[in-house]
């Protein structure tokens, strides 16, 4: 597996965190979890492979060739088989809502088709890609759509609520010991209740899931490089104890932290990162 990530253009750069490819170059079958990672993709599929998911109810349906992939909130179970090329997009956490038309939480912990949702724009843009197989010019059809389609919804946008969810998410991603949400809308001026519905609106989860995947997602990177104790691993998450860190962590993976393998997981390395 051959994974790569590209910096959007200066124009994008406030709402997609990255583009990136994601390439096997044998025909090999693949099965893999992808975690909980606090944001929304979209994912071209330009390969031959098909690729199958299941969200914790062991039926597995056949993904579309332009998913949508809602914000996970418990493990996703994927499998293909075939040669795959997959061209993403990664959003950031508040930002994907900036470029749909329905509430980002209808979309949670699904993997819906964008060319039903956005119609022939998408279609369009899909052959495109498909015919163009130099990756700097597919990005530039990528940025022409996503710069349309912001300018469809700008005029709807609130720029100022947009700036509010990004700054907390910033702080929530630097703090290991996060506020309470109370606190957090004291400190913005606004009601615990009103913070709960910009964080639906522009994330898709409350702020207290939020934190949770969050805390998640960095005990999760401490695993992978620090070498550290379970018990060191869930305090400097932000964890109460380690039986809280390997209770959320089985909730967000399917299975307790000493046994995780990254090189198992190749998929989730990817595309699990928040």
């Amino acid at each position: 597996m051959k994974y790569t990530e590209i910096i959007p253009g200066e124009s994008l750069r406030p709402y997609i965190k990255c583009y990136y490819t994601f390439e096997s170059e044998t025909s090999v079958e693949l099965n893999d979890t992808v975690f909980p990672g606090g944001h929304m993709e979209i994912i071209f599929n330009l390969g031959e492979g098909i690729w199958k998911s299941s969200v914790n109810n062991g039926v597995f349906h056949t993904t579309p060739q332009v998913e949508l992939w809602g914000k996970l909130t418990q493990p996703l179970v994927v499998k293909s088989l075939g040669r795959n090329m997959m061209l993403g997009i990664r959003f950031y956490a508040h930002s994907a809502a900036c470029f749909l038309n329905e509430e980002v939480w209808e979309f949670n912990d699904q993997i819906s088709d964008l060319k039903d949702l956005l119609g022939p724009p998408v279609r369009i843009l899909h052959a495109k890609l498909r015919e163009v197989p130099q990756l700097d010019k597919r990005i530039q059809l990528i940025e022409r759509f996503l710069i349309n389609r912001l300018a469809v919804k700008e005029r709807k946008l609130n720029n100022i609520h947009i700036s509010m969810i990004e700054q907390i998410i910033k702080e929530m991603q630097r703090n290991d010991t996060p506020e309470n949400v109370e606190a957090i809308a004291t400190r913005y001026n606004i009601s615990s209740r009103y913070l709960r519905k910009l964080f639906l609106q522009y994330t898709g989860v409350t702020p207290k899931l939020y934190n949770k995947i969050n805390r998640f997602q960095h005990s999760l990177q401490l695993i992978v490089g620090s070498g550290s104790s379970l018990t060191s691993i869930a305090y400097e998450a932000g964890y109460a104890d380690q039986s809280h860190f390997i209770r959320d962590f089985k909730s967000f993976t399917g299975f307790s932290p000493s046994s995780y393998s990254p090189d198992a997981y190749p998929v989730a390395q990817a595309l699990s990162s928040n």
